[in-house]
């Protein structure tokens, strides 16, 4: 395996092969859930939120299109007709598998901070921080865009299709109109207590009828201001988004909330720029788990969870209270570390490598009890840190977010987390598409006790992130690509549905329909409506303070095994699964 610049933080923890459950076991999923596998022999795959989406990355595919060029056809059209959750107004990170060269890297395409911005972007002038919905709605919580530089930057790469192309079935799709369905309909309803009806830049007029009432599930709608916008980036790729007309009206946007100003300039959209890093792996089992390191937490905070939880023969436990204990705990250990110590590293020094060093994530493991939940975990000291330095960051991201994996018919794969942060993001509308509140995701405070936070807003740095895009190799090849959305509690999600495909033995699907369980260093969740509910009473007997809660993750997955292609999607939300 080739790996790309930048460094690689890679190690090696409990190389241990385990047998497979047997085939027919099924564990139960969320009540409701229904089967979205994906059948296998398939020469190439894609599974993502939205069947719109998922069509257009199929034809692409189907047309000779590398699973970078479906991937600009399914942003795109996920932009559309799952605008809550992504769009060329935000950022994302995707991480790429050549099979030609055994290359695997990430791009980073996170959104970033106005060059003017400072640490006390968030402060009021007393000194007191902002309240969230305070900061959100409005054009303060709106970061430089990175999606289409990210798009632009990996299809040079490793597109083969002319770029022009991968537009048309969103633009088709824009100007011909698509039905409202039931999860966006409902969101429109639900965001209209959060200031979504009240925006003067277009999204009350977008998403609102003109007697206030919101459009409802059914309802045609069109976005030829969107289709416009991608006929200007299909001619003239990335600049067009990042000058000239489109950035004219973004900025436009911005300047429509005086109460919430924005700091951003024509030179910080001219600027922005994605970057090509190398992956952060892990060995778990006999597997590599490889994700993006900072300015995302994921990576390095599943790499933890994973590391801990190597030294648990995961499979003999089995899937039950026992195993939902010891991932607690894990994560409560990974959840600390995460806090004081990640950010973007390049402007703070992540001790990327101590994180995941073998001795100490051993350590931490050793303070895992069996029966005895330990509480509020603090941060370790790791190989390389400056612990008393800095102050944790106990802000979590908002859920939102989406998630889709290809693969193509050359074996080329992608796992691409998307986002423009809390549902329907800064509630902003530019050139057809929705704006992001990602600087929400910065600590609002610069400092604590004297002590820096890590992920302070500063100018031109990147808000840490818990999106966690994965890719899974065995015997340098890849084997698995799986992600989700749902904020800070992405990362359970993700390592949960990884415990049970590699120790678990169970299929994608089977995996994604596993009741969730989160613990992000405070209380143990367990998802409603699903048996992990049943367990509350076990592990309040263990010493955890359990919630019972919903937990709309939206996990897509493909296995790759023996030439054959299987995919699951999260019936949490509206995801396919698509493949020829």
């Amino acid at each position: 395996m080739i790996i790309s610049k930048h460094f690689l933080v890679a190690v090696g923890l409990g190389l241990i092969g385990g047998t497979a459950f047997a085939a027919d076991i099924q564990p139960e999923g969320p009540s409701g859930l229904t089967e979205q596998t994906g059948a296998t022999a398939k020469r190439f795959m894609v599974a993502a939120a939205n069947p719109h989406a998922v069509e257009a990355g199929y034809d692409i595919l189907k047309a000779g299109g590398t699973a970078i060029d479906a991937a600009v056809a399914v942003q795109t059209v996920l932009n559309l007709v799952e605008p809550q959750s992504s769009g060329i107004g935000g950022g994302a990170f995707l991480i790429y598998w050549d099979a030609t060269t055994g290359h695997l890297t990430t791009y980073d395409g996170r959104e970033t901070a106005p060059a003017g911005a400072g640490t006390d972007y968030f402060l009021k002038p007393d000194g007191s921080r902002k309240g969230f919905w305070e900061a959100v709605n409005g054009a303060g919580s709106v970061g430089v865009p990175g999606t289409v530089a990210l798009l632009d930057m990996a299809h040079e790469a490793h597109g083969a299709l002319p770029w022009p192309d991968l537009f048309q079935p969103a633009i088709r799709l824009a100007r011909d109109g698509f039905e409202i369905s039931q999860r966006l309909g409902g969101a429109i309803a639900r965001a209209a207590q959060r200031g979504l009806s009240d925006q003067k830049s277009g999204s009350g007029a977008y998403f609102f009828n003109s007697d206030g009432t919101p459009k409802a599930s059914g309802t045609l709608l069109k976005n030829p201001a969107f289709a416009n916008s991608l006929e200007a980036i299909a001619a003239s790729g990335a600049t067009a988004f990042y000058e000239g007309d489109i950035a004219e009206s973004v900025l436009a946007a911005l300047a429509s909330t005086p109460d919430n100003p924005s700091l951003m300039t024509p030179a910080d959209l001219a600027g922005y720029r994605a970057v090509e890093r190398a992956p952060v792996c892990i060995g778990y089992r006999a597997y590599e788990i490889c994700g993006m390191g900072p300015p995302s937490s994921g990576a390095l905070t599943i790499g933890q969870i994973l590391g801990m939880l190597s030294e648990f023969d995961m499979k003999a436990i089995g899937y039950g209270p026992v195993a939902a204990h010891l991932f607690s705990e894990a994560s409560r250990l990974a959840y600390a570390d995460r806090a004081l110590y990640v950010a973007d590293d390049d402007f703070v020094d992540v001790p990327a490598r101590g994180l995941l060093d073998p001795h100490y994530l051993r350590a931490r493991a050793a303070m895992i009890y069996a029966g005895q939940a330990m509480g509020k975990a603090e941060p370790g000291t790791p190989p390389f840190a400056r612990k008393g330095d800095l102050s944790p960051d106990q802000q979590p991201e908002r859920a939102g977010t989406s998630h889709f994996v290809i693969v193509d018919a050359a074996g080329n794969a992608v796992s691409m987390t998307t986002t423009i942060e809390t549902g329907f993001g800064s509630r902003l509308m530019a050139g057809g598409f929705l704006l992001n509140n990602e600087l929400t995701d910065f600590s609002f405070l610069p400092e604590k006790d004297g002590k820096l936070i890590a992920n302070r807003v500063e100018g031109g740095k990147r808000p840490r992130s818990s999106m966690a895009p994965t890719i899974v190799l065995k015997d340098g090849r890849p084997v698995i690509l799986i992600g989700s959305p749902g904020g800070s509690r992405i990362i359970p999600y993700v390592a949960w549905a990884l415990i049970g495909m590699i120790d678990w033995g169970m299929d994608p699907q089977q995996a994604i329909n596993l009741g969730h369980v989160s613990n992000r260093n405070g209380s143990t969740d367990l998802e409603e409506g699903t048996p992990v509910a049943s367990w509350r009473s076990a592990l309040e007997a263990k010493g955890h303070t359990v919630k019972v809660r919903s937990m709309n993750s939206g996990l897509h997955a493909i296995r790759i095994q023996d030439g054959m292609l299987t995919g699951g999607a999260d019936p949490r939300r509206e995801g396919t699964v698509r493949g020829d």
